[in-house]
């Protein structure tokens, strides 16, 4: 077996398969007790591994940077030889492998597929197969720790992905992670599971969950993570039963109905035709043309909505010339028939778009010129097929509303940091339109109001003046929205403490600022609104 690091090749190997594959339910389930038993005790984790090896080179892993995590490696701890085997893609001796997991040794990780040895002896170099991570991360429902299997990434391999790479805790899984909604429902659909991170996110909130992926091998590495960190026969929260279906999209739930649907679809816009030259990732690639897979996924995820149920979905847009953003995406909402809101959150222009999905696939311009340049040149065309300027990326939420036609259209960029997780923030303002759409403003006038804890208020005042010029209100939470406040507004906000009704807020400041109250009141109240809405005020019969 050839020593590390591995060499590079533009040839794609054949992918292995899935970890457990060829074991019976119950000698997996036995092998994958020992194995989590092993991980916990050499601490292969998160906190572990930041301990040995520091923050830094954690986090340079996490951009496939190897170089500090080598310089901090201690490979005589059984940590630092899991992270070199599986992390590093390094050869280990049997003997180190053998003494970081007792339990399992050697030869049961190779039973499981995760590894492949040259031979024997304690000195015969084991290689990973696949890449096994420790993972940590903190959802609307509080924090996680796992361990993830998926395909080896090109830190490893030094080579362009397969077309069936199964990926593991990408940056869009972890976004549509800690966006989702985490109210407890029955069940939970996760379209497109991947290695199954979304599934064992909502199995800590939910009655009972179905995973599904048009990948085979997706489907393996989900149920070897299932398997390893829910284990069969547990009970409480965090334990629904996750059920595993092949097919495309919302074919293999047809006739069905979720109170929640979770999704990062394959949604990347890739060059189609034979003469792109461009390959298909199963994990990224659609097989559609442009952005109709994400407009089909948002027009078509109803059918499978219970009233009152919540899509969450990450997707791309086309920003095509001579129309608008935001109408065209818009105009998806309209033909979906549901609440919508569409956030915005990125744009890339089309040379960005293609240089982060050809780098996504493995191929470098430095390695592979020809390969770069020509999936470059197709990318580009595709765009100008389309008169396509821009591709935006986001996140879209849709719900089934109990009863009547939706009252939720919102469309809108919010491309500044935000404060994740953001699902309960989500949560909150859903719940806030709610309650504005059944009170008028004469309800809403009789309303108590207190503004939220995360609020401050800033004041920009011109040098000499008495008196601001600017009167910012600023959210810490959520998307860290700010608002420009008139001098009214600014008001009514600093005397919301529960005490008082909006209504005899307004006419106490109309007083004191001697304008009639009922224009005061036509001013106010729907910023008013808008505060409530974004989580600024809040009713205080609700917070006490």
């Amino acid at each position: 077996m050839p020593s590390s690091p591995r060499p590079s090749s533009s040839v794609v190997a054949s992918s292995p398969p899935p970890p457990g594959a060829g074991l019976d339910a119950g000698r997996l389930a036995t092998a994958l007790g020992g194995l989590r038993e092993d991980l916990t005790a050499a601490e292969f984790t998160v906190d572990g591994l930041e301990e040995r090896l520091g923050s830094v080179a954690v986090a340079a892993l996490g951009r496939e940077q190897p170089v500090p995590a080598r310089r901090a490696l201690r490979r005589a701890d059984p940590a630092g030889t899991l992270a070199a085997l599986f992390l590093l893609g390094d050869d280990v001796p049997r003997r180190a492998v053998d003494a970081a997991l007792p339990g399992t040794g050697t030869d049961g990780v190779v039973r499981l597929g995760l590894v492949e040895a040259a031979g024997h002896g304690p000195d015969d170099a084991v290689r990973a197969r696949v890449d096994l991570s420790p993972h940590a991360a903190t959802d609307a429902a509080g924090p996680v720790t796992w361990w993830l299997a998926s395909d080896l990434a090109e830190l490893t391999t030094g080579r362009p992905l397969a077309a069936d790479h199964v990926l593991g805790a990408g940056g869009a899984s972890l976004t549509l992670a800690q966006v989702t909604v985490r109210t407890p429902v029955d069940r939970v659909l996760d379209l497109g599971t991947g290695c199954g991170i979304q599934a064992l996110h909502a199995a800590r909130h939910a009655g009972r969950v179905v995973a599904t992926d048009v990948s085979v091998r997706a489907l393996g590495f989900a149920a070897f993570n299932v398997g390893l960190n829910l284990p069969a026969g547990a009970a409480g929260p965090g334990a629904a039963p996750v059920e595993l279906r092949e097919g495309s999209m919302l074919d293999p739930v047809a006739g069905e109905v979720f109170d929640l649907v979770v999704s990062n679809p394959p949604f990347v816009i890739t060059p189609r035709g034979a003469g792109a030259g461009v390959p298909d990732y199963e994990y990224r690639d659609g097989g559609r043309a442009g952005d109709d897979l994400v407009r089909d996924l948002v027009t078509g995820v109803g059918a499978v909505l219970a009233p009152g149920g919540v899509a969450q979905l990450l997707g791309n847009w086309e920003h095509r010339r001579g129309e608008a953003w935001d109408e065209r995406v818009g105009a998806w909402l309209d033909a979906a028939g549901l609440d919508g809101w569409v956030v915005q959150r990125e744009v890339l222009d089309p040379a960005q778009y293609a240089e982060t999905w050809i780098r996504d696939g493995g191929t470098t311009p430095e390695r592979e010129p020809r390969e770069w340049a020509a999936a470059y040149e197709a990318w580009l065309d595709d765009f100008a097929a389309r008169d396509v300027e821009a591709v935006g990326f986001g996140l879209v939420t849709l719900r089934r509303p109990l009863t009547g036609t939706p009252t939720l259209r919102r469309v809108e960029e919010r491309t500044g940091s935000v404060r994740q997780p953001l699902g309960g923030h989500l949560a909150a303002s859903l719940a806030a339109h709610d309650w504005l759409a059944a009170r008028d403003d004469a309800a809403l006038a009789a309303e108590r109001l207190v503004v939220a804890g995360d609020v401050t208020e800033e004041r920009f005042h011109t040098p000499g003046a008495a008196d601001p010029n600017v009167v910012l209100l600023r959210q810490g939470d959520g998307f860290g929205r700010a608002v420009r406040a008139s001098t009214g507004l600014a008001a009514l906000v600093g005397a919301s403490d529960g005490e008082l009704g909006v209504g005899q807020l307004v006419g106490a400041i109309a007083a004191l600022f001697e304008v009639p109250a009922d224009e005061l009141a036509a001013e106010l109240l729907p910023a008013v609104r808008g505060l409530v809405r974004d989580g600024f005020l809040a009713p205080a019969d609700l917070r006490s």
